[in-house]
């Protein structure tokens, strides 16, 4: 597929203000998916392009990310290694499925996630005692795992909720160990797909520069403003993911709301 240079400078610009917001909040899929879609991007190729620059962004937010120490790959590696598995699973099945079928779903999902970051007490910076042990922790991790291989968009928010409210990670670090959970299952999402040949390399590896750049915006400011600007972020985020999913006049939702 060829894409001309005003769709790609469209793409790219639209993968930049993605990146930093995903580093900040996660839900960044929720513009590229789009954009790439109304670049005329097929559905299936669409998440798989979307993979290919959201890992290559990701990985610069984790590194930015872990020089300021905020990342323990080793201590949180299950967890990862369970998300990796999960989106291998998702991505096989994204491939033989209509992934029309969990899109129903996801607007209760950020609507939930909403009211958590809404009236939940006041989120520390601080680390407090886990709610769950490392094999439960990584069960949780996995199943958005195969949620971000099969769909993807919002999964950023549903890491950081799970490290925040079951294990008991402060909001930046819980931030951080949501970009290595989120790279494990890019990589992974992106792998399967790459075995299926969907990926457009032109259209990804373009929309990677505006992604890095937005990536390391993000993650500094984040760092810097913690959750002042995070969990603001994170209620604006689902509940605009929200609005933009029940105004879609293909998801089930819509259909059953507006029939």
């Amino acid at each position: 597929m060829i894409l001309s240079p005003e769709t790609l400078g469209f793409l790219i610009a639209a993968a930049l203000m993605a990146g930093c917001i995903d580093a900040m909040a996660g839900g960044g899929g929720l513009i590229t998916l789009p954009a790439l879609m109304a670049a005329g991007v097929p559905p299936v190729a669409a998440v798989a392009t979307n993979k290919l620059q959201s890992s290559i962004g990701t990985f610069g937010a984790c590194i930015a990310y872990a020089r300021a120490g905020h990342m323990d790959v080793r201590a949180y590696r299950w967890p990862i290694a369970a998300a990796f598995a999960g989106s291998v699973g998702g991505a096989w099945l994204l491939q033989r499925v209509d992934p029309s079928i969990l899109a129903g779903l996801m607007p209760g999902l950020l609507i939930a996630l909403a009211a958590y970051f809404t009236f939940s007490p006041r989120i520390s910076e601080l680390d407090r005692h886990s709610r769950l042990g490392i094999a439960g922790l990584s069960l949780l991790i996995g199943m958005v795992g195969f949620y971000d291989g099969f769909f993807g968009p919002g999964a950023g928010a549903f890491y950081t909720t799970i490290f925040l409210a079951m294990g008991g990670l402060g909001l930046v670090r819980a931030t951080a160990q949501t970009k290595a959970a989120n790279l494990a299952s890019n990589v992974a999402g992106l792998l399967t797909m790459i075995a299926g040949g969907h990926v457009i390399w032109a259209a990804g590896l373009a929309m990677a520069v505006g992604s890095i750049t937005g990536g390391q915006i993000g993650s500094h400011l984040a760092m810097r403003f913690g959750s002042r600007l995070i969990r603001p972020l994170l209620i604006i985020m689902s509940l605009g993911l929200t609005a933009k999913m029940l105004l879609d006049p293909k998801n089930p939702v819509h259909q059953l709301l507006f029939g």
